[in-house]
């Protein structure tokens, strides 16, 4: 499994137009095969940022999302309203029962 995370910074100027693209391609990137989940989130210590999680099946699933058209299309929107691209951290990991701790 691989999941990503990101971050962006919004000013009070621009975070509704933000958050609606952002849960744009939220909700169309969990069409997408091999997403199991994407979804953007409010940092409720810092009002003015907002944070992905998203979770992908394999290395082939994030290769084939990251090089779709909208998706492409959406970071370029994403950068040209906040000004800079967020920083992607990426982790490949393996799905855990609680009860194994």
């Amino acid at each position: 499994m691989i999941t990503i995370t990101a971050s962006i910074l919004t000013s009070t100027g621009n975070r509704d137009a933000i958050i609606a693209l952002c849960a744009e391609h939220s909700a169309r990137s969990r069409e997408e095969p091999g997403c199991i989940a994407h979804h953007i989130y409010a940092d409720c210590e810092d009002a003015s940022r907002l944070f992905f999680h998203e979770i992908w099946q394999d290395e082939a699933a994030v290769s084939a999302h990251f090089a779709v058209s909208d998706s492409l299309l959406f970071v370029k929107q994403l950068t040209a309203l906040v000004g800079m691209r967020p920083e992607i951290t990426m982790y490949q990991s393996e799905c855990m029962s609680p009860e194994a701790l």
